[in-house]
């Protein structure tokens, strides 16, 4: 019997089933489709901490940030494309230039290193950005990932250390004993008695939740990305525009869409971004890419001349309080919950599989913003 089931094989699946084996727990890792198949592999990759405000989510970031360095020296940055590479917030107006001034100094205070940029001095970082935008912010600190890349990685490290992955595997109820404690998942095929499952099931936290008798509010927020044909380095950071963070914590759920671009090792230039909670409906919309491509080519003139080689759609794991759902579930002992992350999963993947291993192995982290009572 493993002494915990992990529901998902996401890069959040991943990281707690890697963090979990290497603590000597015996993990079985249950995937109904295949390693990074959902909303990990619709994502950019993102290891950010440009985007987020002072307060826990941040903490969160900057701890996973360097885990995410550790995991690159121990496998090796090659295993999931690791790169270094930096953002690059920039302001179209002096009123913009002026909030983004404002943000930065608050996420300094609380450990992000961010260098000042002048509109004079933009384009000595990005060449080819426009020449009459107002001010930026250089976020030496922000990362990206292959994020397929980096959860078959994780998986095959834990795999290393004893944990099993099966696939084509659904979790549909869990079995509880008479003090209430969870014995077991059932799935359509099978039963997997276990003392402790941790619901990595991404965008379907809230459904995998439901399954296990301990609901969460988690929702899709539908997103489209463009990609351009392969290209030279045209794009040196992640660099999007100011209102991409007031996106990322709207409420609203309607069509909200900010600039936000970078290239990638192969070539391709990755554009986005845009929001939207309309349940899992993948039609494609071809009003929102005329608007993601629009807004590119403000920022970046020279993609106009260049063609798209394919476009996709995913959907973000949103939380009515734009915070991930990290710990023990107080409905059903047993169960943990990981899942929530919304754009920002593939960052914070490693710090959230840190802190579930610590949480099964007895440990008490400090995670009241996370904690999933908050939903009880």
């Amino acid at each position: 019997m493993p002494d915990v089931v992990v529901v998902g094989a996401g890069i959040v699946g991943a990281a707690c089933a890697y963090y979990a084996a290497r603590e000597g727990l015996s993990v079985t890792v249950l995937e109904r489709g295949t390693v990074g198949g959902g909303t990990t592999s619709r994502g950019e990759g993102n290891i950010l901490v440009s985007d987020k405000e002072p307060g826990p989510e941040l903490a969160l970031a900057l701890a996973s940030r360097t885990r995410w360095l550790e995991l690159a020296a121990e496998l090796g940055p090659d295993r999931f494309e690791l790169e270094e590479k930096g953002g690059l917030v920039v302001a179209a107006s002096d009123g913009g230039a002026a909030a983004l001034t404002r943000f930065a100094a608050g996420q300094r205070a609380a450990g992000v290193e961010t260098v000042a940029v002048s509109a004079d001095r933009l384009r000595d970082h990005e060449p080819n950005l426009a020449p009459d935008l107002a001010a930026g912010v250089l976020y030496p600190q922000d990362m990206q990932v292959q994020p397929v890349l980096a959860a078959v990685s994780l998986l095959a490290a834990a795999r290393s250390l004893g944990a099993a992955v099966v696939r084509g595997e659904e979790v549909v109820a869990a079995d509880r004993g008479p003090d209430g404690h969870l014995t077991a998942v059932r799935t359509r095929t099978g039963r997997y008695p276990t003392g402790a499952v941790v619901n990595a099931a991404g965008t379907w936290g809230g459904e995998v939740g439901e399954r296990l008798g301990a609901p969460i509010p988690v929702l899709p927020r539908r997103g489209f990305i463009l990609v351009t044909e392969p290209l030279p380095r045209v794009v040196r950071h992640k660099v999007y525009t100011a209102d991409y963070v007031d996106n990322v914590a709207s409420d609203d759920a309607g069509l909200e869409t900010s600039t936000v671009i970078e290239g990638t090792r192969g070539g391709t230039v990755l554009i986005g971004a845009s929001r939207e909670r309309v349940g899992f409906d993948s039609t494609m919309s071809v009003e929102v890419l005329r608007r993601l491509a629009t807004l590119a080519i403000r920022i970046f003139p020279f993609l106009a001349a260049v063609r798209l080689m394919r476009t996709y759609c995913g959907f973000r794991p949103y939380c009515p309080d734009h915070l991930p759902v990290i710990g023990p579930d107080p409905r059903v002992p047993g169960v943990f919950h990981a899942c929530g992350h919304e754009g920002a999963g593939i960052g914070l993947a490693p710090g959230t599989g840190a802190l579930i291993s610590e949480l099964l192995t007895g440990g008490r982290p400090d995670l009241p913003a996370f904690a999933p009572a908050r939903f009880a």
